[in-house]
């Protein structure tokens, strides 16, 4: 297989052209705000396991929890599916519920935030 000079060369000069033309623009903000911080760090529920999220216990029912719910430490606030087995993910505290990150069937990370309270 032969690779043409040309080729490359082209490809680096117009790699080089777009460098220039985006030098000062910022298109991803980084900064992250100490009140976010400080949600992630200790208001939330996060997955105990890789699976499937599923909001309510069975298709069509009531959902666990909902924006401006009221959950005590303990009660079931989603289930993890994982290897046909229903994982029922308790609340590790107090509080109302401000956001649910999840949505009901979506694939869920270990770790992964899923809902955060007040």
């Amino acid at each position: 297989m032969e690779i043409d000079k040309k080729i490359i060369k082209k490809l680096i000069d117009t790699l080089e052209d777009l460098k220039k033309s985006i030098k000062d623009k910022d298109f991803i903000n980084t900064e992250v705000s100490s009140e976010e911080e400080i949600e992630v760090a200790e208001n939330v529920v996060k997955s105990p396991i890789v699976g499937t999220a599923y909001l309510a216990p069975e298709p069509g029912a009531k959902p666990f929890v909902s924006i401006g719910k009221k959950i005590k430490k303990g009660d079931t606030v989603m289930i993890v599916e994982a290897m046909k087995t229903m994982n029922h993910v308790p609340s590790s505290l107090d509080g109302i519920v401000k956001k649910v990150y999840v949505e009901d069937g979506q694939p869920v990370e270990y770790d992964q935030i899923l809902i955060s309270l007040e």
